[in-house]
């Protein structure tokens, strides 16, 4: 039997570039098939349950929806390679993994769906290209670009909003780029979770799309040399003169991150916490049976949650997966020792995050059968 396995996603895929770095920093053997693949509808979907990606297929045959499942299978597996011993670290690298996958969908959208003029082109090739070969091609490419259109908007970002948006995304930008300026990796020398987490929306939007992707390297080169890393199977650290091998010692977390935390917490911390109180509001009324669908669909149900930025008003979708992927959060908080909190505390206060530890749902999202459903 090959080693082989399969990894149905599609290069411009915001979730599938998490999975695809994994893979490859790992060196998991691996083929990338697209969507358009008829094996993924014949065979793979039925055993997915839902037309998301990325969606891997084991050599044994099995088959694995999203990315934070496929990531954690090869975890699980390998002893943790990617987690960090100390507790300080472990929470930081749980965090970035939501904030990347979730927490920001906004410019991801924006800088993608709002400049046309230089990314169209780009875009629809992609999007053209993930499609199978058939008559109607052209005009299912056309359909589907036409509903991401307005992706950014239902993040969020509108005429009143889309100032405050792209502030935030620079000064983001630039406090990465110091970060990336002394360590290649979030936490040191070498990617945690959270590195491929936070990856998902600087590749495949951010760091590719033409408009955002010179907006990177002409004001982040370091946050874009990061993203190129991160496609590599090597450590891939030549211009760091004294590099070591390893998370950073004393679950050490450097100054420089704390300053990319603080600039993320200004959105992050007031979107979950409207996203909370929208969700549970939701779940009280709807009471959903246990081991309904909790992901999907189901987002666009629940509507938008409010919150304020800087003087704006956002409304953006309330999306229960982040709230599935805080779980990890702050399930790590709470198995700690008393003196690891202390210190978690301390670090989260210093950030802006403290609230995370206690946004959260009146229901845990647990997975089953290869969705994330209700508990």
């Amino acid at each position: 039997m090959s080693n082989t396995h399969k990894l149905y996603a599609i290069t411009h895929s915001l979730y599938s570039g998490r999975a695809r770095s994994y893979l490859i920093k790992q060196q998991i053997p691996f083929q990338e098939l697209s969507t358009g693949h008829e094996s993924f509808k014949a065979e793979v979907l039925p055993k997915g349950k839902l037309a998301t990606i990325p969606t891997l297929v084991t050599p044994e045959g099995e088959v694995i929806r999203d990315g934070a499942a496929i990531i954690e299978h090869f975890e699980a597996a390998n002893g943790r390679p990617n987690r960090p011993t100390g507790p300080r670290q472990q929470v930081i690298s749980a965090l970035f993994d939501v904030i990347g996958t979730d927490g920001l969908l906004r410019p991801a959208m924006h800088y993608r769906w709002n400049f046309p003029e230089d990314n169209l082109e780009f875009v629809r090739y992609h999007f053209l290209h993930s499609q199978r070969d058939m008559p109607e091609r052209e005009e299912k490419t056309e359909a589907m670009m036409n509903r991401m259109r307005h992706a950014g908007m239902f993040f969020g970002v509108t005429d009143e909003t889309r100032e405050v948006v792209e502030a935030l995304y620079l000064e983001y930008l630039e406090a990465l780029n110091a970060h990336f300026e002394q360590y290649p990796y979030l936490l040191g020398w070498r990617p945690s979770i959270g590195d491929y987490g936070l990856l998902a929306p600087m590749y495949a939007h951010l760091g590719r799309d033409p408009h955002p992707a010179r907006l990177m390297q002409q004001r982040a080169t370091r946050v874009y040399r990061w993203v190129e890393r991160m496609n590599r199977a090597d450590q891939d650290v030549p211009e760091y003169f004294n590099a070591g091998t390893d998370f950073l010692a004393e679950d050490e977390i450097p100054d420089t991150l704390v300053a990319v935390l603080k600039v993320l917490a200004e959105d992050f911390v007031p979107e979950t916490l409207a996203a909370a109180a929208l969700i549970n509001a939701w779940l009280d009324e709807n009471q959903p049976e246990v081991g309904s669908a909790a992901v999907g669909r189901l987002a666009l149900v629940l509507g938008t949650a409010e919150f304020s930025l800087r003087g704006a008003t956002v409304n953006a979708l309330a999306q229960p997966h982040r709230f599935y992927l805080l779980q990890r959060v702050q399930d790590t908080y709470a198995a700690l020792a008393d003196d690891e909190k202390a210190e978690v505390d301390s670090l989260l206060a210093d950030c802006g995050m403290t609230p995370i530890l206690t946004a959260t749902l009146s229901r845990r999202i647990s997975r089953a059968d290869n969705l994330e459903v209700w508990d």
